[in-house]
């Protein structure tokens, strides 16, 4: 019979990229007792990885779990980004309700619309907590109505159209149902959850049911399942069967080895585990996201959630560059595929594929960010590789080529709004809505073919002297919408191995913009620049001033040199065209043209071979 765990809620908190749902954490942490009185603690202590803490995002959805009163709350903290939204689709699936945060002065953003939709798919209840009410701009009487309007978009129920608003500051560490409060603490939206999210419910005595949404790894145990107990009990030692609804055959006996329930930020060892429980299991050795772990004595497998396809894919391959082998730890094929392979374990929405070269692999993501992070996570495990432009995935739908779509939303000072529309529309880009926003902005949205965006991210900072802000959201297939103009400059090519010398990088700055300073060592093929013209131009950095009687090398130093532009991983990849590759290593990022020698390059260009 089925029953409600009364002491139990379990909550997702989601938001669009930079809202808050971080710090949000931190302060439900910090004023549930987790941490002891004179505990120093970091700032959004859920962001562990290093890349996480660098760029302010949050990539890897997270378990913790507080005490309020008498009751344990299970949060998950889930990525903001459009990239990462397989592992918000997945983690849907372990909570019964969900805390959507919002900026007070942005308002609903695309992924705000995208995490509320599936959360709205799923009949989740909604808790809103309209956050940084103390910001100087903040208007949040808006962005209640703007929230409800995006209820009404995606065809909410009654129930969630009634759904509590909570007004905070999470930096201020208070939260309150007036939005002109400026102090207090978090009980509020303590009680909002308590309240508004229903308790789990799940028969106790029926046969064992837990639906695993995600992998964690660890190099000592494995694989480690994290999920919900739908129904039943689960002990240590007890052996189940696991199932795959997507993939029925399999079908195996296990014992569970170890089992944990989450309390703050640690894994605690329990003996067993109920209806209602976030669980992480060890022990089984292939287990994988959608499996569902059962009573032997009725193996039935719960329905789950199918995981959105990749948008985007790149070739990733051994680096064989004159520079090889000089920086990195690992260098060949084996390491890199193993690595790959191995990244599988906790990325569902990544895909590798073998190619017919055994040194290079096809590797699928969500989008160019999702697959700048893996790039940047390898090279600083000390791996050397190189990787081609990103492409993006065609798929045949009715008999029709068609290719994924983002619906762009663009915020802009008024002045810019012209050159914004017109690249975009360069771009196969179409205008679905312009109106005036805060501040003297304007927001732009516009439907554009993902293609479209590739390389446009940088170029649009410099159109809008770095006061835009772009957001994008995959928006579903579309026929192809035909050719797209690439990139409007060349690249200025390293003619021969050596140093760059200030002499010769002095004759190439005239060319267009150089990505190296003087002393910097170049190989044949290398790129070293931007063309201030559509085509590349082969030069020689490396070229000294020929000595006389009357000149010395010394006089150099009059040279004037431009400060080389300082490329980011992103922007080489965006970068980079067809023909070119962007190098790897831990040390050093490296563009190079596929074909080293100019005159083989030539020969191609003309001649195809």
């Amino acid at each position: 019979m089925k029953q409600r765990i009364e002491n139990i809620r379990n909550v997702a908190i989601i938001a669009h990229v930079d809202h808050g749902k971080t710090t949000l954490v931190d302060q439900m942490l910090r004023q549930s007792g987790i941490f002891r009185s004179n505990q120093v603690v970091q700032e959004r202590v859920m962001d562990s990885g290093d890349i996480e803490r660098e760029r302010g995002i949050t990539i890897l959805s997270k378990n913790t779990a507080v005490h309020y009163g008498d009751t344990k709350i299970n949060i998950i903290d889930t990525p903001g980004h459009a990239d990462f939204g397989g592992e918000v689709e997945r983690v849907l699936k372990m909570v019964d309700g969900v805390v959507l945060v919002v900026d007070a002065f942005e308002g609903p953003m695309p992924q705000t619309k995208f995490v509320l939709r599936k959360a709205l798919e799923l009949n989740h209840p909604v808790v809103v907590c309209v956050n940084k009410v103390d910001r100087p701009e903040a208007r949040p009487a808006d962005v209640v109505d703007e929230v409800l309007e995006l209820f009404m978009e995606l065809d909410a129920n009654d129930d969630q159209l009634d759904s509590p608003f909570v007004f905070a500051s999470a930096r201020g560490g208070y939260a309150s149902e007036d939005p002109e409060a400026r102090e207090g603490d978090m009980k509020p939206l303590f009680e909002a959850i308590i309240n508004h999210i229903p308790a789990p419910e799940g028969d106790v005595e029926a046969p064992l049911q837990a639906l695993i949404s995600t992998i964690d790894y660890s190099e000592y145990v494995g694989r480690i399942g994290v999920g919900k107990i739908e129904n039943g009990t689960i002990h240590v030692n007890d052996e189940v069967v696991v199932l795959n609804m997507h993939n029925t055959e399999t079908q195996k006996k296990v014992r569970i080895t170890k089992l944990y329930e989450f309390d703050g930020l640690q894994r605690v060892e329990v003996k067993e585990a109920s209806v209602g429980s976030i669980v992480a299991l060890s022990g089984i050795e292939d287990i994988m996201i959608g499996d569902t772990i059962c009573s032997p004595l009725k193996p039935e497998a719960l329905p789950f959630v199918k995981i959105s396809e990749p948008t985007i894919s790149m070739t990733f391959s051994v680096n064989d560059s004159p520079f090889a082998g000089t920086e990195g730890k690992f260098v060949t094929s084996r390491h890199l595929r193993d690595r790959l392979y191995k990244e599988l374990n906790t990325d569902v929405s990544l895909r590798v594929e073998d190619t017919d070269s055994m040194d290079a692999l096809k590797v699928s993501g969500r989008g160019e960010l999702h697959l700048s992070i893996l790039i940047e996570t390898l090279r600083r495990e000390g791996y050397e590789f190189q990787v081609s432009k990103p492409e993006v995935l065609f798929q045949e739908i009715d008999g029709k080529k068609c290719e994924p779509m983002e619906a762009v939303t663009i915020d802009v000072p008024e002045e810019f709004v012209g050159n914004v529309i017109e690249k975009l529309g360069g771009r196969k880009g179409e205008m679905t809505n312009m109106y005036p926003a805060k501040g003297g902005y304007t927001r732009l949205e516009f439907s554009i073919p993902a293609r479209g965006l590739i390389g446009y991210r940088s170029e649009f900072m410099t159109d809008t002297k770095g006061n835009g802000i772009l957001n994008s959201v995959f928006d579903g297939y579309e026929p192809y919408k035909g050719e797209i103009p690439t990139r409007s400059q060349g690249s200025l090519v390293a003619f021969e191995s050596g140093e760059a010398i200030t002499y010769g990088l002095y004759n190439a700055q005239e060319r267009g913009d150089l990505f190296i300073g003087a002393g910097v060592k170049v190989y044949e093929g290398m790129i070293v620049g931007r063309n201030a013209r559509a085509d590349d131009m082969d030069i020689n950095v490396c070229k000294k001033k020929q000595l006389t009687n009357t000149r010395s090398s010394g006089s150099d130093e009059a040279l004037r040199l431009t400060p080389p532009i300082q490329m980011s991983l992103e922007q080489c990849m965006e970068f980079i065209s067809d023909d070119e590759l962007l190098e790897v290593t831990p040390v050093s990022l490296r563009m190079r043209k596929r074909i080293l020698d100019c005159n083989q390059r030539r020969k191609f260009r003309i001649h195809g071979k």
